[in-house]
């Protein structure tokens, strides 16, 4: 039995059952599609079987290397955009201590920072200059090895290790996660001697995690990618082999939510109590944006982090346009406890908790947020699970996933391309001159 759980009892006012049972053909034939890789995108569907077919030998060499990468780092910088660093962040900063940044020396595994993620000056130069006095090595992953992004960032490392290391430990210091056979980053890593893992053709960025994309630097954190494995496995065959819609809480959660979608609820946003799973609802707007907005149509994922954003998006979430609606992702137990002492003067009233959990307030303000958000008419789905572990985030991982195909090919689009991203790559290309964009590059230039 899977331990995430979909529950759905705040969009009763909004979704009635009878509605849902009228997609269980719909969803039969979308999950068909899924299954038997005969819909759009069906070259993009090795994430489906994935979980079951990471071989062991692979899982073996991706610790040892996290080994090596341990014992003569002091950090570990992952090079990558977009699905080629989100996942892994996402469930590096879920695991680890909030504070884990300011307190890596103490501990046996590497800071692990990012970079090519974005491109800003003041960010790569501040991160080089931080690894001036540190061990370090890289992990660049890019199946081409030409994304802007990340190849200019790795371009500055790879000078950067190789002036502090020389050439030869600086090439036992760089992990390349790209394409089997070709790309500039395999021709490059073929040459120097990187060590190298592969990226699946079958597999798109947003959707990597479960591959040494997501793998490698998860286990460099120190967590254990056999438990984070296992919960997907457990939710890949739950899920295969549950064809009840009300029990599938992949299929459940994609067509209540299209379901709310298709009444004008057309902003989905996920809202989670527990600040280290910010990073998780990074991940989870870049899988749901990238796959579902396409051909103008889409639910718009955005995300907020309760209950510091009840006081600022909060209101517009209570009183705003009515075109919401909220998935809570509820974590039932945190990892330590800490109770409210009682105070001899009182001066803050707040007496009344004296000897309960946070976990007790914070729930009791999650509960009451609910009510009052689905009160003004912003219906709540809630993902509950019950704390946060590998397996746990492995369950969630496939479960996002599958609900996400799923809500696609409900939707009418192929929820694995991305034909959108290719628009600023083309006009960024024009503007910076870059040759063979000549033609582009004068019209834009007629356009400012």
């Amino acid at each position: 039995m899977v331990q995430v759980k979909v529950k759905i009892d705040n969009t009763k006012d909004f979704v009635r059952k009878d509605e849902i049972k009228l997609f269980k053909s719909e969803v039969e034939l979308q999950r068909r599609k899924v299954y038997k890789k005969t819909g759009e995108g069906s070259d993009f569907l090795g994430w489906v079987d994935l979980p079951g077919n990471i071989p062991e030998d692979l899982i073996e060499r991706i610790r040892k290397d996290a080994e090596q990468i341990r014992k003569k780092s002091q950090v570990a910088v992952v090079v990558g955009i977009g699905g080629s660093y989100l996942g892994a962040r996402a469930i590096i900063d879920a695991l680890s201590n909030n504070f884990y940044m300011m307190q890596h020396t103490k501990g046996e595994n590497p800071l692990v920072v990012y970079a090519g993620q974005n491109i800003g000056e003041d960010y790569t130069a501040e991160l080089l200059d931080f690894l001036d006095d540190k061990e370090y090595s890289v992990i660049v992953i890019s199946k081409s090895g030409t994304t802007t992004e990340p190849a200019i960032a790795f371009r500055l490392l790879r000078k950067h290790l190789e002036e502090k290391y020389g050439k030869e430990e600086a090439s036992q210091r760089i992990y390349a996660v790209t394409d089997a056979s070709k790309g500039a980053l395999k021709t490059l890593s073929d040459k120097m001697s990187y060590k190298t893992y592969v990226i699946p053709d079958d597999v798109g960025g947003r959707y990597s995690v479960l591959t040494p994309v997501g793998l490698l630097p998860i286990a460099v954190a120190g967590f254990d990618i056999g438990a984070f494995i296992k919960g997907a496995q457990t939710m890949q065959q739950y899920l295969a082999k549950e064809d009840d819609l009300f029990k599938n809480p992949a299929a459940l959660y994609a067509v209540v939510r299209n379901i709310l979608y298709r009444k004008g609820k057309t902003t989905e946003v996920m809202a989670n109590y527990t600040p280290n799973m910010l990073f998780f609802t990074e991940w989870w707007k870049q899988l749901y944006g990238e796959s579902e907005g396409k051909g103008q149509r889409g639910i718009f994922p955005a995300g907020v982090n309760f209950t510091t954003d009840l006081h600022s998006m909060g209101q517009y979430i209570q009183d705003g346009m009515r075109n919401l609606f909220e998935t809570v992702v509820r974590v039932e137990q945190p990892e330590k406890s800490l109770e409210i002492p009682y105070d001899e003067d009182n001066l803050d009233g707040l007496n009344f908790l004296a000897g309960k959990r946070l976990s007790y307030v914070n729930k009791m303000a999650e509960t009451g947020t609910m009510l009052a958000h689905v009160d003004g008419e912003v219906p709540n789905i809630e993902i509950v699970l019950p704390r946060i572990n590998e397996n746990v985030l492995g369950e969630l991982v496939y479960f996002f996933e599958m609900a996400c195909a799923i809500s696609g090919y409900i939707l009418e689009i192929n929820p694995f391309d991305q034909p959108g991203v290719e628009a600023y790559k083309k006009n960024m290309f024009a503007l910076l001159e870059k040759p063979g964009f000549e033609e582009e590059t004068a019209q834009i230039r007629k356009r400012l």
